[in-house]
């Protein structure tokens, strides 16, 4: 097979949870479908002009974290400090070379400086003040926290602060501890299963004519976190993993629990030591697995192998998700299939 004939695909998520088209305005939902679609047309456009997959990835995750609505830069959510931070993480299925940040603030785009990491340093990952020091030696430009917050958000935290203090005053609630929010407001606590609202994760998987795979993901983590909790996102072979004999992965859901599953390699081991196909072994991992580990395992996966095959399995009743496929078809769905109408498929 020439380059030229060699397949192209990228697929892309921007959050998994509660999203139902009775909780959705039409127009919101006309927003993030057209955000979908101008990620995934300018990341397509990278690989159709035999840019490098990592290149892709990255020119998608940046429209992404530009926009205020998805929970990664200008629309991350915030802590329980009243601030924002940031997780990013990719990796290059061809060398397995990973870059990866926690606890970030002052960084624009994230995801940029997860790939400055992943090329410029002997380091994986990168945490607070070490991670922006050595993002100003690359040369990125720092912005002040502020530029990431929005009222949305804002209320967010209100609300999560508010629950918080009256389950405090509630002292038979038995998850009164409870101290963090769900990827998108919801609150959690010590109970296995969270009243999770939305996970609005944002990632991107690609394929380029080299057949090299890369992924990369990017969150402001969860509303309300505190104690510099750290979730899934940043982790290798948790929120991202990409191996060119395999697969690459991107996952967004509730963090504790796809760490602990190991997901996002997980899938990758399914198909390398187990022969199974991508679609079967996204599928059990997302579908059997996950929930296993217990009630708050629920989220979703994005995962794209070298023939360009395609899966997008999640447990919750929606995924902001969307592809184009090998063939060049451009595909964006936000509701569990039941759901899903004609204007689905774009």
């Amino acid at each position: 097979m020439s380059p030229s004939d060699a397949p192209i695909a990228i697929v892309v998520h921007g959050g998994a949870g509660t999203i139902l088209p009775e909780n959705m305005t039409p127009e919101k939902e006309e927003d993030i479908r057209a955000a979908l679609r101008s990620a995934l047309e300018s990341g397509y456009d990278v690989l159709e002009n035999d840019g490098s997959s990592l290149d892709a990835v990255v020119e998608t995750l940046v429209l992404l974290e530009d926009s205020p609505l998805f929970n990664a830069g200008r629309g991350a959510v915030f802590t329980h400090e009243g601030t924002v931070e940031h997780d990013a993480s990719i990796m290059h299925g061809g060398t397995r070379a990973a870059g990866a940040l926690t606890g970030v603030s002052t960084v624009r785009n994230p995801i940029r400086l997860a790939r400055a990491i992943l090329e410029h340093s002997e380091h994986v990952m990168m945490s607070g003040e070490g991670a922006e020091a050595f993002a100003r030696q690359q040369g990125f430009d720092p912005v002040e926290n502020e530029y990431f917050y929005t009222e949305r958000r804002r209320q967010q935290l209100r609300n999560a602060l508010s629950r918080e203090e009256t389950q405090l005053d509630e002292p038979e609630n038995k998850d009164s501890d409870v101290d963090a929010g769900s990827e998108d407001g919801g609150p959690t606590g010590a109970s296995d299963a969270p009243d999770v609202s939305k996970f609005g994760t944002v990632g991107a998987v690609a394929l380029d004519r080299t057949g090299t795979i890369s992924a990369g993901t990017s969150t402001g983590g969860m509303t309300n976190k505190r104690w510099g909790r750290v979730g899934d996102s940043p982790i290798i072979g948790a929120g991202t993993y990409a191996h060119n004999e395999t697969c690459g992965v991107s996952a967004t859901g509730h963090g504790e629990y796809f760490i602990r599953g190991v997901v996002t390699h997980d899938i990758a081991a399914r198909m390398r030591y187990g022969g199974k196909s991508l679609q079967e072994a996204a599928d059990e991992v997302v579908m059997e697995e996950l929930p296993a580990i217990g009630e708050g395992g629920s989220g979703g996966v994005i995962a794209l192998d070298a023939e360009g095959n395609i899966a997008m399995p999640f447990n919750t009743p929606g995924m902001y998700r969307g592809y184009v496929d090998a063939d060049g078809n451009i595909v964006i769905k936000i509701y569990g299939e039941e759901h899903e109408e004609t204007n689905g498929d774009e």
